[in-house]
């Protein structure tokens, strides 16, 4: 987080309000970095986990910096006229080029976008990946086993790949993911092992889906128990908008929710 603000110091120095936007922030150091070191506001911010989201407002209220920043999907939101963009870099390749074309798409046309992550975690595929959607791409020097890779000059997007769709003719499904998900819009092994327990399991009035992914189990239990009230639920934003969309692609009722919306108030 440090070398990522480090790298873009420049750029975030005297921002204008609102042109700063942030993705990928796990606990609000890059948001926070930028408004206090560079006097940066109003910050988009984007932040899949919802458990980041809430670290991110703990760490503003005990530093007085509520208000500096807004939250938002990963949409032309976040992303509208800012002109420096600063990702903590996934690991999944999916997510990375959903948020470059997020970028490329929708930030101005003079954006610089820095993405930084450890060395052990980073690969000369995610630069091809920024490669697809920027004219440029530089990696930086490291420092402390961690890199930033710095991409401008957006080239011309096409249709949005994301979320993905796919038809998953051994389970007669429609599945749809936002890069973010695991596995995306393919039956992972787990999930597939777990589908072999739906019919053991006894008639309840109500199920729920702890980490639901693209909700492919939630999906399979509504329709082998069309009586029984179906919740899904997980901590990634990107999850519990595929989850959504696949029961609606495929004509299911299924309440998916975030998962601090089903805690009670001790947090049980």
């Amino acid at each position: 987080d440090r070398l990522l603000l480090d790298v873009a110091a420049d750029a975030l120095a005297g921002s204008a309000p609102g042109s700063v936007a942030v993705v990928g922030d796990n606990y609000g150091a890059l948001t926070l970095g930028a408004a206090t070191r560079f006097e940066a506001t109003g910050v988009r911010v984007h932040q899949d986990d919802i458990t980041a989201e809430q670290a991110l407002d703990a760490n503003a209220t005990d530093a007085g910096l509520v208000g500096r920043y807004v939250h938002h999907l990963l949409d032309r939101e976040v992303l509208a006229g800012a002109s420096t963009v600063l990702l903590r870099m996934p690991r999944n390749l999916a997510e990375l080029e959903e948020a470059a074309d997020a970028v490329a798409r929708y930030a101005d046309p003079s954006v610089t976008f820095y993405a930084g992550g450890r060395d052990k975690h980073m690969t000369l595929a995610m630069n091809d990946v920024l490669g697809r959607f920027f004219a440029t791409v530089a990696p930086t020097r490291g420092r402390q086993k961690s890199r930033v890779i710095v991409a401008s000059e957006p080239l011309p997007v096409g249709p949005p790949r994301f979320p993905a769709r796919a038809y998953l003719a051994d389970v007669d499904m429609h599945v749809v993911a936002h890069g973010g998900v695991f596995a995306g819009a393919r039956l992972d092994l787990g999930t597939r092992y777990l589908l072999d327990f739906l019919p053991r399991m006894r008639s309840a009035e109500r199920a729920i889906d702890l980490g639901c992914g693209a909700g492919i189990l939630a999906v399979a239990l509504a329709r082998a128990r069309p009586g029984t009230l179906i919740t899904a639920s997980d901590r990634s934003s990107a999850a519990v908008a595929s989850a959504r969309a696949t029961a609606a692609a495929n004509d299911v009722v299924v309440d998916v929710m975030l998962k601090s919306e089903i805690l009670d108030p001790q947090g049980q």
